[in-house]
């Protein structure tokens, strides 16, 4: 490599490794602790390339990127910092940094992303009017974790944030995909237009058609007016189709058309309506294992797979289980929920689970060990008890709790929602929250037995597909098929 560069970091020793390693790479280097020496070099024109940390004594290293690039727009500005959450991610990318790293940085990866920067010299713009970027809120977003594999989804939707392309996020059901989609919607430059989601889970195969595009009225049988679609609904904004690999044959054929015309009409009718949406899909299933047995579109897959975007499982990211726990104690809260906050020895037994059901899963416990936990401070006792309760656990497998009958069984359980707090009443809506977790492990166990087969479950429940279909999602249930889940 061939270049000066300039690192500004308050910390001694980082500065040291960064210049060593440079300097070794053929380099030249000129280092400080100093946002205004930084400064200062960049005016006098100094520097190919700047590696800065975010906070340092004399000020913000991202405070000073919009001067930089009105003063050297063909200056690449390297961000790092400790503060690894995905609004420093965000913040850096809307400020114009050529590259966001956090720490602790991968010095490879530094030198990479250096020598990356060094080749955009030949091909930089030249003209010193480049626009101070829009402030970004510094509301937190529903995404929390600091695990490397969360810091890898955080810098990919820092790129992805003022782009139009389409995404397809991967995950395991429960890992957080309509939390990422919403992310690069209302971060992005369709925040100000709606977003629109649609589950092709939920919602029975022969209706997909007319709820993405509409239909006029007397189209089919009960059409008895007009109704518009959700790409018409999402007009401007994002669209969101969750569970993409659930799409039948002929909604495939239809979305892939109108991908690559850029326009639909309403079923019945003739009237050519643009598709003015981002499309974010989403699926926890394997869609090139879908593309092989032929039950998903090829091309229409390379539409939507612009930008994939794996979530990691919760048991890939244990580090971050801290940080989740205490942010849903605190959701808990704030409605109506006593206080609570968790011990050391709790959060190491929750860090040995294997959480099937990922971070939804834990939010679930958290929410019922605020609930039903009679102690400020959740140890690890209850936490063990209430993951014994689960449907996974070997208490559920082998039909009840110490042998009691289901009756009593739910009866004690009820009982420690009244015990709460010298028998004070608990907060509002427990009907909602006792049939919930009934329904989950019914669901699950049904599900497992059947090995995934819908038909089956809803036989063996007794209840219409359509509804254990919607069931399964507003539960965010995982369906596995043709394995048998216990």
């Amino acid at each position: 490599m061939d270049g000066t560069i300039l690192i500004a970091d308050d910390d001694r020793a980082i500065r040291t490794v960064l210049s060593q390693a440079l300097t070794r790479a053929g380099c030249r280097v000129r280092a400080t602790g100093s946002v205004n020496t930084l400064w200062r070099w960049v005016e006098e024109g100094d520097g190919d390339v700047v590696v800065t940390d975010v906070m340092m004594p004399d000020g913000d290293g991202l405070d000073l990127l919009p001067a930089i690039r009105r003063k050297r727009p063909d200056l690449p500005v390297i961000v790092m910092s400790a503060q690894n959450t995905v609004m420093t991610a965000i913040r850096a990318a809307e400020a114009g940094a050529y590259e966001y790293l956090p720490k602790p940085f991968d010095l490879k990866e530094v030198l990479e992303q250096v020598r990356k920067g060094l080749g955009q010299r030949d091909r930089a713009p030249t003209s010193s009017n480049t626009s101070e970027p829009e402030t970004v809120s510094t509301e937190n977003l529903p995404l929390i974790g600091r695990s490397p594999a969360m810091q890898d989804v955080y810098r990919i939707m820092a790129r992805l944030m003022n782009t139009t392309l389409s995404v397809m996020i991967n995950g395991e059901s429960g890992t957080g995909k309509e939390l990422v989609a919403r992310a690069l919607h209302n971060f992005g430059t369709r925040k100000d237009k709606p977003f629109v989601a649609l589950n092709m889970a939920a919602i029975p195969r022969e209706l997909i058609e007319s709820e993405l595009f509409g239909h006029e009225k007397g189209a089919f049988t009960g059409a008895t007016e007009r109704t518009t679609g959700r790409f018409e609904a999402a007009a401007g904004g994002t669209l969101f189709l969750d569970e993409i690999g659930d799409m039948p044959a002929d909604a495939q054929t239809r979305l892939l058309r109108v991908l690559q015309e850029g326009e639909f009409t309403r079923i019945g009718g003739r009237e050519n309506i643009p598709a003015d949406v981002r499309i974010i899909a989403a699926t926890h299933q394997d869609l090139r294992a879908l593309i092989n047995e032929g039950r998903f579109r090829e091309d229409l897959f390379y539409r939507l797979n612009v930008v994939p975007v794996r979530l990691p499982p919760l048991r890939e990211r244990l580090e971050d289980i801290p940080d989740l726990a205490r942010a849903f104690l605190g959701r808990a809260e704030a409605e109506g929920l006593p206080r609570k906050s968790i011990s050391t020895d709790a959060i190491d037994v929750l860090k040995q689970e294997q959480w099937t059901g990922n971070v939804r899963e834990l939010e679930n416990l958290m929410r019922r060990l605020a609930a039903l936990c009679p102690d400020d401070v959740i140890g690890a006792r209850e936490v063990r008890e209430e993951l014994a309760a689960r449907p996974s656990s070997a208490a559920t497998r082998s039909g009840g709790m110490d042998g009691e009958r289901l009756g009593e069984a739910i009866e004690n359980h009820l009982r420690r929602y009244f015990d709460l707090h010298g028998g004070e009443l608990p907060p509002a809506g427990l009907y909602d929250r006792i049939l919930r977790e009934v329904e989950m492990p019914l669901i699950a166990l049904s599900l497992a037995a059947t090995r995934g087969n819908q038909v089956k479950t809803a036989q063996l429940l007794g209840i219409n597909r359509n509804t254990l279909r919607k069931k399964i999602q507003e539960l965010d249930i995982p369906v596995t098929r043709g394995k048998k889940l216990m």
